[in-house]
């Protein structure tokens, strides 16, 4: 599917309120989702949870910055290059944080808050799923 098809897709969901979008056309399929902080959040676990992450549940005041799709994770626009985000930087509400390459497209993903990124909980270079916590981030 064309990037200008998808951006229709998405302009058409914020037009009309919708936080998920189904669409088949030609054989391709694509499913759109839309987050909000209102949303509750589910995290289940087949085995025991690994200790960092329990750890990191317990922290009060500290936001997830959480992927929004399916695909994988990059910290930097190009090999080699300076990281968008690392822990201890500052960030703003649209400061790109990572990207997230999704059917051979490069997703930027952009904050929400602003604040402080405390830990980055993903490897460069490794798949990620939808929902899956990114960053986490000590509002200011």
């Amino acid at each position: 599917m064309e990037l200008e098809k998808l951006k229709e897709f998405i302009e058409f969901m914020n037009a009309n309120s919708l936080c998920e979008l189904e669409v088949e056309e030609e054989g391709k399929r694509i499913r759109l989702k839309k987050f909000s902080a209102e949303q509750p959040v589910v995290i289940s676990h087949a085995g025991p949870a690994p200790a960092a992450l329990v750890k990191e549940e317990k922290r009060e005041g500290v936001l997830e910055i959480k992927s929004p799709m399916v695909g994988t994770f990059y910290r930097a626009p190009s090999p080699g290059a300076k990281p968008y985000a690392e822990a201890g930087d500052i960030v703003k509400p649209g400061d790109v944080v990572c990207i997230i390459e999704a059917m051979k497209l490069m997703n930027e993903i952009k904050s929400e808050v602003g604040g402080k990124i405390v830990q980055v909980l993903v490897e460069n270079g490794e798949p990620v799923e939808f929902g899956r916590t990114l960053f986490l981030i000590e509002p200011l």
